[in-house]
């Protein structure tokens, strides 16, 4: 046989896991097989539960509607306040009757609302968790930019990256020299950013103790919401930003309007080509690095490794791909979220530390945070000079 017929065949040597596996596939591919798994009663579950998870892939776009509508509605604050009847509430939505019973009992199925028995609407489980929490309201508007984007897959995934909605929003990573980006480009994303901050600063705070330290400097930083909650946990460590020029006149801003001014030093910048300030003992990096691709990620990782002292450290936050029981999250939702944004990739921890490794860190560790789906967490130590 040539080497033209076996191109792109498969590898001859697999594991007895990958022959069940495909053993078992084979069997799901075949129509009979199927309708018989349906009818026998010790398959049935099994039949059941894959045809629920096809049919949640399909209608996924359309769930995630019914949640926009719900929080541009403000319905979860609305029946906070107080459950109400569908005639009670219809007036609130500006909505007619039958698209206000519409639209709850949609909300109900996903367990964004719930029908109490006396027939009135009130905040569902899932509703419950969107009450007061601006971040997530923040990203499930900001996702009607990558729908967008999303409505022809294939061609996203033919063309070359950038050109695009969501790259255009998030205005450096379409620039040859983000440093140059007009303030006014950079105020939307810098405020999305601030408002699902606090999740992940809650997720951060519970994994590491940041009172050993006596300065800390956040790389890509944003407005300070992060270090501003650091301030909030520990008042030990002197407080260090690092941004785009714009972005840190407006953390110096919300730094003296926290009366942080006399503890808080910001510094601009561009981290993809600049020296980062030298002084911190521990630097963070929050939401950073899967943003970027892996040159300038690794490069991003020596200029931090140069500005560390002996036995410095690196706290690295951020999603990441191979979590288990979030894997969808990693791959799915973030490898096309990053794709339309035009730069960056998911990582795996694994991944990152050995990026870590090439950057000069002598030893690096995953720390427990207590909802992996929303930021792992990785320590890096920079070892001695």
């Amino acid at each position: 046989m040539s080497g033209a017929d076996t191109m792109g065949a498969a590898p001859s040597s697999s594991s007895l896991l990958d022959r069940f596996r495909a053993f078992r596939e084979g069997l799901a591919a075949r129509p009979g097989f199927r309708r018989w798994a349906a009818r026998f009663p010790l398959t049935r579950p099994f039949a059941r539960r894959r045809a629920r998870a096809l049919f949640d892939i399909c209608a996924g776009f359309v769930y995630t509607q019914v949640l926009l509508a719900c929080v541009r509605l403000r319905v979860f604050a609305i029946l906070a306040e107080a459950p109400r009847t569908t005639p009670r509430l219809a007036p609130l939505l500006g909505l007619p009757d039958e698209a206000t019973e519409r639209l709850m009992a949609a909300a109900a199925s996903l367990g964004l609302t719930a029908r109490r028995s006396d027939g009135a609407w009130t905040v569902g489980p899932l509703g419950a968790a969107m009450i007061g929490n601006d971040g997530i309201a923040a990203m499930v508007e900001h996702h009607a930019m990558l729908y967008t984007d999303l409505a022809d897959p294939v061609a996203l995934l033919r063309r070359p990256r950038g050109g695009n909605a969501l790259s255009g929003y998030w205005a450096y990573a379409g620039a040859e020299r983000p440093g140059a980006v007009e303030p006014g480009r950079i105020r939307d994303y810098t405020a999305l950013m601030a408002a699902s901050q606090p999740m992940v600063a809650e997720e951060v705070l519970a994994a590491y103790r940041f009172g050993r330290h006596r300065a800390v400097l956040d790389v890509g930083g944003g407005n300070g919401a992060f270090l501003r909650a650091v301030a909030a946990e520990s008042p030990a460590p002197r407080l260090m930003l690092f941004d785009l020029p714009a972005v840190a006149e407006e953390a110096r801003a919300r730094f003296a309007a926290a009366g942080l001014g006399g503890r808080a030093e910001v510094f601009g910048g561009d981290f993809t080509q600049d020296a980062l300030p030298r002084g911190a003992d521990l630097i963070t990096l929050v939401r950073v690095l899967h943003d970027h691709d892996d040159d300038v990620a690794l490069g991003l990782l020596r200029r931090i490794r140069a500005a560390l002292p002996p036995g410095g450290r690196l706290l690295l936050a951020e999603p990441m791909a191979g979590t288990a029981g979030a894997e969808p999250m990693g791959e799915a939702y973030f490898g096309f979220y990053l794709l339309a944004m035009g730069r960056g990739r998911p990582r795996t921890p694994e991944e990152i530390r050995r990026m870590l490794a090439a950057a000069g860190f002598a030893a690096s560790r995953l720390l427990p945070t207590p909802t992996p789906l929303l930021t792992r967490v990785i320590l890096a130590e920079a070892g001695a000079s």
